[in-house]
């Protein structure tokens, strides 16, 4: 080409065929590195939810194997049922906000019913038979689980006047209440007294592992949020047959009757099986849920959203079942 001054020089650049070829591999360039970025994010939150289905899983069952572990324990009444005007004495007041289950002794406190006072109970919401009215909003088809105990270590006085103590030996007991004078019991133990109660309900939409707590002032109507994404819970219950302390079966709530939630003759309850299915908190719409899950003797149909889920369980054998059974 002649420029001004008469003389010829080389155009260099691309001609319009080049810059095609160009733009369709850098086209091509750009698909890939958006279609590895797509699936390394989709990585990054499947681990991620992964990773929390299993932490979550694993931290509800680490509260309730600690809590589950110690059912029956009664300090020096261990084994031996609370009978009021016998060897049980109640100071404490009625207990407001009271959650009174299934059975003809079953509230926070031991009544003066002449029938065994009742450390655990629990059914499946939703179904047929009793229920606790103290409870709202639980999730349908979950488990509701109810226990009593005391607490270790023993103490030598009543500390937090918000708890319920007893005071035990091995032949009599005597409620009391923090606020109150510590009663009077010749070689006594006090020990704080525990009632809790287990459930699922919503936050949102977000199920929650939730648990009723008692205390003086308020009653049963203490609710503690204890592990998000929880969304169902399977009980099942290790009936001993024999007297041997070993659990011969596993049965669901519906199959446990009178005699065993009161822990009488032959047929005693000695282990539990906690089945949690655990929800990611986020759904990812990527990805659509066709897995069936199975929790003990109950099976989840397949949710077809955009929740993964996770089955997690533990098995819980009851403090001293030798002096529960005797």
């Amino acid at each position: 080409m002649k420029n001004t001054s008469g003389r010829y020089y080389l155009q260099s650049g691309l001609s319009l065929v080049e810059l095609m070829v160009a733009l369709v591999i850098s086209l091509f360039l750009t698909a890939g590195i958006f279609t590895m970025f797509s699936m390394s994010s989709t990585n990054v939150t499947t681990t991620s939810q992964f990773n929390q289905l299993q932490e979550n899983g694993r931290i509800a069952l680490a509260i309730m194997e600690r809590d589950l572990s110690q059912l029956g324990f009664m300090g020096d009444m261990t084994g031996t049922d609370f009978i009021v005007g016998i060897n049980t004495t109640i100071n404490s007041a009625a207990v407001p906000n009271d959650c009174v289950g299934g059975g003809v002794n079953n509230a926070s406190l031991p009544n003066s019913t002449a029938s065994h006072f009742r450390r655990l109970w629990g059914y499946e919401a939703g179904g047929s038979g009793a229920s606790f009215s103290c409870l709202t909003g639980v999730k349908n088809n979950t488990d509701v689980l109810q226990i009593k105990r005391l607490s270790g270590p023993s103490t030598l006085t009543a500390n937090d006047a918000s708890n319920h103590y007893v005071a035990t030996t091995s032949s009599q007991s005597i409620f009391f209440t923090g606020n109150q004078t510590t009663p009077v019991l010749d070689n006594s133990r006090l020990w704080e007294y525990v009632h809790h109660i287990y459930f699922i309900k919503n936050d949102g939409s977000t199920p929650v592992l939730r648990r009723k707590t008692l205390s003086v002032t308020s009653g049963m109507k203490n609710e503690e949020q204890l592990v998000e994404g929880i969304e169902n819970m399977r009980i099942l219950y290790g009936v001993d047959d024999n007297g041997n302390g070993i659990p011969n079966r596993y049965v669901p709530p519906v199959s446990v009757d009178t005699t065993m939630w009161d822990n009488q003759s032959f047929q005693r309850i000695v282990a539990l099986k906690v089945f949690l299915l655990v929800r990611a908190v986020e759904e990812d719409r990527s990805y659509t849920n066709e897995t069936q899950y199975l929790l003990g003797d109950k099976t989840i149909l397949a949710p077809k959203d955009h929740f993964r889920r996770k089955v997690m369980s533990t098995t819980v054998v009851l403090e001293n079942p030798v002096l529960i059974r005797s």
